[in-house]
This record gives C-alpha cells, structure tokens and sequence, in this order.
C-alpha cells in the first residue's frame, strides 16, 4: 500500500468514526439470524443497499445519542430494516467510539433480545468495525447479551420483564417491546411492560442518558400510545409529550399519508419502492386493523376497525314495539381505572337494536346499583345482562335487596365470559355491520361511538363491553318475539356523560 492509499484509507476510518452513516456504509452489516442457530454460527449479511430511510433513522439514531436526555421514537413497518440500524449498527457505533459507555437493549423476549446481540457482537468482530473503531470485544466477555469491549463499553441484552437490577446504561434501546396481536390486546400485559419501561428500564439510566424506542404499532394503548399526546395523529418531528419530555417522533408509514412525512415524500408515495413492490403491500391491505397499526402506524383507523362510522345510522324517534332490554359492565371499585357504563336498548320486529338511554361513571357499588335500579325504572326492561364472575357475588345481594327497599322488579341475567373481547362483542358488531345498530342524537353518543371506533385497540372500552352484552342478551331472548312493551318516547331522555 502506497503513503497516498494509507493516507486515504485513515481519511475514510476517520469520516466512519465520525460519522454513523459512514460507518454503516463500510461495515458488513448482519441480517437476521436463523433463530436455532448455533452462538458461534456466522449470520448472514443483509441483501440490501441502505436506502434513504435507513439513513434517515441513522442520523436520527447518532443525534439522538450525542445529545443529552435524546429521545427518539422510530416507527415504521415489519420489514423495514429499522432494527438492523437502530438497534445493531448505531450501538456498535456508539459503544466502539466511546470509551465506558453502556447500552441496554431491551425486547419483548430474551431470545429476541439475544438475537439482536448476536447481530451486534458480530459487527463489533469484524476487521472492518475494529480498524475503525480501534476497539473490539474483550476476551472475557463475549456472551451474545452480555458482552465488554477493549475500551471499557459494555453491551447488555434482555428480555423487558425479565428485570435488570444493578445495571445503569448511558443508552437504553427498546425493540418490540410486544410481542404480536394476542400480547397487544391484553390491557393487563401492555400495563407489565409499561411498568417495566418506567419502573425497570427508566431507573437504570444514568442521568442525562438516552432512550430510543423502535417498534410497529400494534395497539393505541402502547408504550409509545402512552408517551405521545392524545392528540398524535401520525407526525413526525419534536413533540413534547405526556412524560414531559420532547421526543424526536419518526414516524415512517408504509403510505404516505401526512404532511410532516419525514422522508418529505408525496401523499400516496410507498416507502422503500426499490425493495417493496405492490404486491408486497397489497397483501396487507386488505386487513384494515393490521394495514392501519402495523404499516400505517395509526393503530385505529379513522373510519373504525370492527365497527364502521359508515355502519352508525342515527334516528330521531324510536319505533313502536321494541322490546327493552338493559345491560351493564360495572366497576368494582371506584377511581381504579375502569368504568361503569350501563345501557338500555329496545328491539325492534325486524332484529334491529335501537339505543335508548345510557349512563357512564368512574364510580364503586354504592352508586352505580342505584343507578341502574333508575335506569329500570325509566325503562322497566325484561331483562338485565350483566357479566357473571366474582363482581357478581360481591355485589348481587346488595343490587337485589335496593331493589326490592325501592319497589322494583327486574330479572337479572348474568352472562358467561367466553374467549376474548371482540369474540364476546361478536353479536352487537355483526348487527351494526349490517346496519342495524341505531344510535340516537344524544350527549352521551360521541363517547360510545368512539370507543366502538377504536375497539379493540383502544382504551377504554367498557361501553363496548355493554354494548356487547345487550347484543348476547338480544339474542339469548330471540330478536324477532312480539314485543309485551312499547317504546314510544324520544330517546332524548338519555343522560349524557
């Protein structure tokens, strides 16, 4: 090698070292793992040039960790390639350039996790990364998630509720904090891995440290869903947020629908069109909910998921000859996050539901059981539906003895819970496809419809539980019977919010 090559080749490590992009550009960047593989098995490289969101998000990714308190969010489709700069070569980058820093990356799971660091050990091995960084991986640590380099920096991986006591971190990265549709639908795991993030991961930063979270959106109501503001609709860009923190938002849909696109791209554009052709998106598009969060990363299409703003006619008088029947999903407790929401509905002839009279609270017992003994006295209902379990026998007595100290006569039904929400809401979303659920012109409409519009993806959705509890209860009674009662009064009757 002549002095002019050396030269050169010492200019290039030095504009690598400087820079993140640079530095993806001259290192052999793995793909992903075959999952069984052996820890000394050789990952395959990637199979593609970095395209302009890959450098985009190394940019993103490099500022983010040279400033103080950085926080960046990165969000765009499965396939995307976000985790193998975010979260393998920006690392790398940051630990090999510096010396004693600690990077944390947490995953939905340990194996994941030690996937990612796998793919991270092996780029930090490579003779490129070494002649740039001038550092490598210390002979007595070299476990996949749990590594130290030549300059003092470390490397840990782990599972997010796997708990990771006794470590701090200059940097902590969060990849997939969920695992898929069935994790991402239960409240109570998306609240573990929000406690996890705040009271596991947040704890171990050493003050002033950074925090990039790198995810699809599965569901409204996760751990990005609860840091942005309520009214988040997709941009891009610094956004001061409910943690009180300004987070850096690059937010990348596989369409471009928005203004504050990053990439600045045309609306209708795809992203990454030298990759994905068409075909590769249409065969997503035609699952509205999985097309809306996971590609579009608006978790609730605004049009609805299970039930459609086109499926809600409204009306200005009930019908004649409904049949009423009343429901409730009821608190246990009051101010613990749930509410109570309790709803009548009359029957009509043809098998249409017609919403009558609706009451919401945050409310315990000793109020809601004297709000739905008022709600049978407006209506008196041939039946009452409410979920059986251990509400029931906490609370049946005392529902039965205030309704005989006020002189009224309801049968109590107490439905089984069977499977999941939408299955149990399975009735009541079927009517309103078809165009038969009615809602009337009242205050308390607009909340109940956008609970149903984000279902099952939002929260709360107690008024959808209700809703489907009149649905089973409708067809427990068999819709079409003659109707013993009338219902001829407006629905304006009904209590708002």
């Amino acid at each position: 090698m002549t002095p002019e090559q050396a030269a050169g080749v010492l200019q290039l490590r030095r504009s690598a070292r400087a820079d993140l992009c640079a530095y993806a550009s001259r290192v052999p960047v793995p793909g992903s793992p075959i999952e069984d593989a052996d820890e000394a098995a050789r990952i395959p490289l990637i199979e593609s040039q970095q395209a302009e969101h890959h450098r985009m998000i190394l940019a993103e990714m490099q500022k983010c960790m040279q400033t103080r308190h950085g926080r960046l969010m990165i969000m765009a489709p499965p396939g995307s390639a976000k985790s193998t700069y975010a979260t393998v070569v920006a690392p790398s980058w940051y630990l090999g350039k510096n010396q004693d820093r600690r990077v944390i990356l947490a995953s939905y799971g340990s194996d994941l996790a030690r996937r990612h660091g796998r793919r991270t050990r092996q780029l930090l091995r490579s003779a490129e990364s070494v002649g740039i960084l001038q550092a490598s991986l210390a002979a007595d640590s070299q476990a996949a998630d749990e590594f130290a380099l030549t300059n003092g920096s470390e490397y840990l991986a782990c599972g997010i509720m796997s708990g990771i006591t006794g470590n701090r971190a200059h940097g902590i990265v969060i990849d997939d904090p969920i695992k898929g549709r069935q994790e991402a639908d239960s409240q109570v795991i998306r609240n573990r891995v929000y406690a996890a993030y705040e009271d596991d991961l947040l704890t171990r930063l050493i003050p002033g440290g950074w925090v990039v979270i790198i995810q699809t959106r599965w569901h409204e109501d996760d751990i990005a869903g609860r840091i942005l503001p309520d009214t988040w609709a997709g941009e891009s860009g610094d956004i001061k947020c409910r943690d009180g923190n300004t987070w850096r938002v690059l937010c990348l849909q596989a369409e471009c629908t928005t203004h504050s696109d990053p990439m600045r791209r045309e609306i209708g554009a795809m992203l990454w069109p030298e990759w994905f052709d068409a075909r590769h998106w249409a065969q997503f598009r035609t699952n509205r909910r999985t097309w809306s969060s996971l590609y579009q990363q608006i978790p609730a299409p605004a049009d609805g998921i299970l039930f459609r703003r086109d499926d809600m006619p409204t009306y200005e008088r009930a019908p004649d000859s409904l049949r009423i029947i009343c429901a409730s999903d009821n608190a246990a407790t009051p101010d613990a996050g749930d509410w109570t929401e309790q709803g009548a509905a009359g029957i009509a002839p043809d098998g249409s539901v017609y919403l009558l009279d609706w009451w919401r609270g945050q409310v315990g017992p000793e109020v809601w059981i004297e709000r739905q003994i008022d709600m049978m006295v407006r209506h008196k209902p041939l039946a009452w539906f409410c979920e059986a379990g251990p509400l029931r026998r906490a609370t049946e007595g005392r529902l039965r003895a205030r309704m005989i100290e006020r002189g009224v006569n309801c049968r109590l039904e107490y439905l089984p819970t069977i499977a999941d929400k939408p299955t149990m809401a399975q009735s009541i979303i079927a009517t309103a496809g078809m165009g038969r659920l009615w809602w009337p012109r009242a205050a308390w409409v607009p909340e109940l419809q956008r609970q149903c519009l984000v279902f099952p993806a939002g929260q709360p959705d107690d008024g959808v539980d209700t809703l489907g509890l009149l649905g089973r209860g409708a067809d427990s009674m068999g819709r079409a019977r003659v109707n013993p009662y009338d219902y001829s009064k407006s629905a304006a009757q009904g209590q708002a919010y």
